[in-house]
């Protein structure tokens, strides 16, 4: 009970003094993106992830990329060359930020930097993220894992039985140069052991590794 609540406590405090802070970001984020000259939306149109218990929730993300990005019909009926992005997207649903056509340029400055990130800072005070806690993944992205790395079904359920977070173990270890079954160990050791000053030290850490961008795919 206590870690509930104090997680609860530091979760609200953490995101609106986030917000305060990046105000005047947000709004200089939002105008390059209305300029960027691809239309659509200031945040991503469909980014609905697994979260607590499994259950889906929608992201709060600026958008990076194309309007109508998962749309691959449509796309590759403009560019057939696309192939071989849709091809290796399928298998987990997701491509590196440095391969993937679809990604705006605005969105390549926002995704170096994890910009895009930071309204997920509302969906904590909303309270369906978490600061820290395991990455949540797109649903077919889960399932390609999981297809993929069978061996991670007995992380699942642990790793998904507390909120997802906008930081976490993860991200502060290595982030993609972790093994996917790695992470899914990583993520629920995190989740059994509830522990509030990893979660202190985790948000500490974590302005370091933005920085250094330690096992991050450009």
């Amino acid at each position: 009970m206590f870690y509930k609540i104090a997680k609860r406590l530091l979760d609200i405090i953490v995101s609106i003094i986030a917000i305060i802070i990046f105000s005047p970001v947000y709004l200089i984020i939002s105008l390059l993106i209305v300029f960027d000259g691809c239309k659509g939306p200031i945040l991503t149109e469909i980014n609905d992830r697994v979260g607590l218990d499994g259950k889906i929730f929608r992201m709060y993300k600026f958008r990076s990329m194309i309007l109508r990005a998962h749309d691959w019909d449509y796309y590759l009926k403009i560019h057939p060359d696309w192939q071989k992005y849709y091809e290796e997207w399928k298998k987990v649903g997701k491509l590196p930020a440095d391969v993937d056509p679809r990604i705006t340029k605005v969105g390549k400055l926002i995704r170096k930097t994890d910009l895009d990130e930071i309204p997920q800072f509302f969906n904590v005070l909303l309270g369906n993220m978490s600061v820290v806690g395991p990455r949540a993944p797109y649903k077919k992205e889960l399932e390609g894992y999981i297809k993929k790395y069978p061996e991670i079904k007995r992380y699942i359920k642990a790793t998904y039985s507390v909120k997802p977070g906008i930081t976490g173990i993860w991200q502060i270890s290595g982030r993609n140069a972790i093994s996917i079954p790695d992470r899914f160990r990583m993520e629920a050791g995190y989740a059994k052991r509830k522990n509030i000053f990893e979660d202190i030290k985790i948000i500490i850490k974590t302005p370091l590794v933005m920085i250094f961008r330690k096992g991050v795919l450009e």
